[in-house]
């Protein structure tokens, strides 16, 4: 763990986490397990991501809500489906590199280098970072990640960001209109021809070359912005898959909706000593 750490650990889920505040009273809240963003309050406002009330942290265990970190694998869409669905960061521990809080805003980085361990699920070196940045209305993530080795290899990532939501079925999405998307529910691929996306219960889709998204939540407007993570992935797995998850209330489909920054359709594929960055960013628009 860095030596400046300017801001006071606590412990979420029984996990050692870093909670960030700037002046101005925004603030998040990170755990070291999985590098994962597990809160988020805009200054003066209330909370925007969904940790279900019956999440759990552990070895091994991914956290159900709040921000896991997806890399190198996306489900089974590759590039290397022998690794965990999710990919191998989200249940590891993670160290604090760097910390800073200026005059409008507060940073927090934490970085995961490979191991004996990852090496031997997946044999590449490589180093990750994920910095988390809130000011005022706005929450900044950037995924960093870097190829130290000698071989290239491929890679996907995501961001997969809980939203909380007041009742999924007041929730409209704009932005997607035009965009072709995969529907892994339904089967099959489709163009959005809905300028404003609705939902009543399981939707599993992933959008590819989206552009700004503004969610809607009753009086609550939050816009979304990505960068180099060309696609969206949409998810809450409505009544009758939420009630079979063992960490999450029955009810808990109706408050959270994912909408998630990704990099699936078009891997990235990184060369000795090259890196990439991607970035999702939120801002809670004045209602």
């Amino acid at each position: 763990m860095s030596d400046d750490l300017i801001f006071p650990m606590t412990e979420v889920l029984g996990q050692p986490a870093v909670r960030i505040q700037s002046p101005d009273g925004a603030q998040a809240t990170v755990l070291l397990h999985g590098g994962h963003v597990v809160s988020w309050i805009p200054a003066g406002g209330e909370e925007q991501l969904y940790l279900s009330p019956k999440a759990v942290a552990g070895a091994g265990q991914a956290v159900r809500g709040g921000v896991p970190v997806i890399f190198p694998q996306f489900e089974q869409r590759g590039p290397d489906v022998s690794l965990p669905r999710h990919g191998l960061a989200r249940t590891r521990t993670w160290a604090v590199e760097s910390s800073s809080k200026g005059k409008e805003h507060a940073q927090l980085t934490l970085a995961l280098d490979d191991s004996a361990e990852t090496r031997a699920i997946w044999p590449h070196c490589f180093t990750l970072e994920l910095t988390i940045s809130v000011n005022g209305p706005r929450l900044d993530l950037e995924l960093y990640a870097h190829n130290p080795g000698e071989t290239t290899w491929p890679f996907a990532a995501a961001l997969h960001t809980y939203l909380a939501v007041s009742d999924l079925t007041h929730v409209r999405l704009q932005g997607l209109e035009g965009r072709r998307y995969v529907d892994n529910v339904v089967g099959g691929e489709t163009i959005e021809d809905h300028p404003e996306k609705r939902f009543l219960g399981e939707v599993d889709r992933i959008y590819a070359k989206t552009r700004d998204l503004l969610l809607r939540d009753g009086p609550r407007r939050l816009a979304i912005e990505a960068s180099d993570m060309p696609d969206t992935v949409l998810w809450n797995p409505g009544p009758d898959k939420c009630a079979a998850l063992k960490d999450m209330p029955s009810d808990g489909w109706q408050h959270m909706l994912c909408v998630e920054a990704a990099r699936i359709f078009d891997p990235i594929m990184l060369g000795p000593d090259e890196s990439w960055t991607g970035r999702q960013s939120f801002t809670l628009l004045a209602s």
